[in-house]
């Protein structure tokens, strides 16, 4: 491999894992821009002669990478919280999904567990830029995730992973099928434009691409540090629910890091105690006051813990002749570092969020 192709696919690379940490602060225009660069990494990679090996997997746990930082974002930003809990059932529906296919390969996994969350938080978001989403029932949302993952993702997922056909190669091989697609779209759109879009009641705002701003009752680093001494628990259901969160994604990363020494359910198993000591030293930050404000200033916090961690663990395994492979450990600690950090920062927003919404339901 050249300089010049290097650089371009460690550019790539590093911003397949940069751009969905925007997906926080900048939900519609940051997941649209994961999506393009999913799209077109590939052919960026061919335009300069380079076909990286194993990249296919690569390029499946980085789309789980990013859905998991949209999953996080549904935590700190989404108000409406039916559409919350439909989000996260979509979200590890489809997480399950994966990790069967990928330890089987059996790609009608995919089929069965299509990626309906994706183009749900997009709905949402897309919704969120000029309505009110709390304004929307149930029935709504539940509307909005049956016709995306009907209408859309099966015919996509059964296209794509059980057919494996490629659409530029079939725009390519079937001469009607290209303006087949383009009448479809222009169909939709003049669905949506005249016997949709006059049924839209008024817009509530003007295009609105940043984020809502958090609830002033828990905006900042001391009142997350008042919700969690008082709520949190380092046996819980939400501790329950980040291992299988950083569990899961992290399998699918074993599944396609070379040389990994350790299987998917060691490291799965190796995580979940790893996760149980980031609560409690989480819970342990709130009760002593020592929360940090911003979420870059608590990751470097709880870096640090889990590389103290690692040493301790490295000092252990010396003394009985065996050794950690520092690599794959520096990975892993990363993304279990971040993953922790911003669940355990955002999930007391959405737990004051529930509150508010069924204290207002009570009335």
């Amino acid at each position: 491999m050249s300089v010049e192709v290097a650089a371009v696919f460690w550019t790539v690379v590093g911003a397949r894992f940069l751009l969905p940490l925007l997906i926080l602060r900048y939900p519609l225009p940051a997941i649209v821009g994961c999506l393009v660069l999913d799209a077109v990494d590939q052919t960026i990679f061919q335009s300069f002669g380079y076909d990286p090996p194993g990249y296919q997997g690569y390029d499946k746990a980085m789309d789980v990478y990013y859905l998991a930082l949209a999953y996080l974002a549904t935590m700190r930003n989404w108000t409406n919280g039916f559409a919350f809990q439909t989000a996260r059932f979509l979200y590890f529906y489809r997480l399950v999904g994966v990790v069967a296919f990928e330890l089987s390969q059996w790609r009608a996994f995919l089929l069965v567990f299509p990626n309906t969350f994706e183009y749900f938080f997009i709905a949402y978001e897309g919704i969120r830029s000029r309505w009110d989403p709390v304004r929307f029932l149930a029935a709504f949302w539940l509307t909005v995730a049956a016709l995306i993952w009907i209408v859309i993702k099966l015919p996509q997922e059964y296209w794509v992973h059980v057919a494996q056909l490629d659409f530029t190669d079939t725009v390519a091989d079937v001469p009607w099928f290209g303006p087949a697609v383009v009448i479809v779209l222009l169909a939709a759109a003049a669905v949506f434009r005249f016997a949709v879009r006059p049924r839209l009641r008024p817009a509530d705002r003007q295009g609105r691409l940043t984020a809502d701003p958090l609830p002033e009752q828990i905006d900042t680093a001391e009142e997350r540090d008042d919700w969690s001494a008082t709520h949190g628990r380092v046996l819980s259901l939400v501790t329950v629910e980040k291992i299988f969160f950083v569990g899961l994604i992290s399998v699918l990363f074993a599944e396609v890091l070379p040389g990994l020494r350790t299987t998917g359910m060691q490291l799965f198993l190796a995580l979940a105690v790893l996760v149980v000591l980031n609560a409690a030293f989480s819970l342990w930050t709130a009760r002593v006051r020592r929360g940090v404000e911003t979420a870059a200033m608590a990751f470097l916090v709880r870096l640090a813990f889990n590389v103290g961690l690692v040493l301790v663990a490295e000092w252990l395994l010396g003394r009985e002749g065996g050794r950690l492979d520092l690599l794959h450990t520096a990975f892993f600690m990363l993304l279990l570092s971040l993953l922790t950090t911003l669940h355990d920062r955002y999930r007391p927003v959405y737990e004051v969020r529930a509150a508010e919404e069924a204290a207002a339901a009570k009335r």
